[in-house]
């Protein structure tokens, strides 16, 4: 799909088909994750791929909403804070390092007509039990990952000249 109808038509998928997500399609989404551009090249980011069939009432521990374990397979994304880049003022990266993986990945997905949804209203402790999340890392964001079963509706979006500044 040609990149610019790509980023238009991906939506937040609430709606999921049963069907599994063949593994050449999970690999080619989570090497998009990995090639995403990091601070330094460091990479400070690990996803925990859990298939939800026979773990739905311990992944909704995690999240409440019925669609979370519908999808065939939910994605935690973690940073690892002591590999992050900081910068000469402290300021580490982490969280966005995890949030343009995460992108890459949702793009990926939506390229191989996987849907997703990313999530960041989920209950952190649960994350880290039903997840087995080690000491040092901390997850940032989750998302679900299968076929669509629903559309997606028209997006709201600030018109550009809303969120753009030219300085001259």
């Amino acid at each position: 799909m040609e990149f610019s109808e790509l980023i238009r038509s991906r939506y937040s998928v609430r709606s999921y088909k049963p069907d599994p997500v063949e593994a050449e399609k999970l690999e080619r989404v989570l090497d998009a994750a990995r090639l995403a551009p990091t601070a330094a090249n460091r990479q400070p980011f690990r996803l925990i791929v859990v298939p939800t069939q026979g773990r739905e009432a311990e992944l909704s521990r995690v999240y409440k909403s019925e669609w979370f374990v519908e999808a065939p397979l939910v994605i935690c994304a973690c940073g690892v804070p002591v590999e992050s880049w900081s910068r000469w003022d402290g300021k580490t990266f982490t969280e966005v390092d995890v949030a343009i993986a995460l992108d890459h990945l949702i793009l990926a997905a939506a390229n191989e007509g996987l849907g997703a949804c990313w999530i960041a209203a989920f209950d952190e402790d649960a994350a880290r039990e039903v997840f087995k999340i080690p000491d040092g890392w901390d997850p940032i964001c989750l998302t679900t990952l299968g076929y669509p079963n629903d559309q997606g509706r028209p997006k709201n979006r600030k018109e550009l000249a809303d969120i753009v500044v030219y300085e001259s």
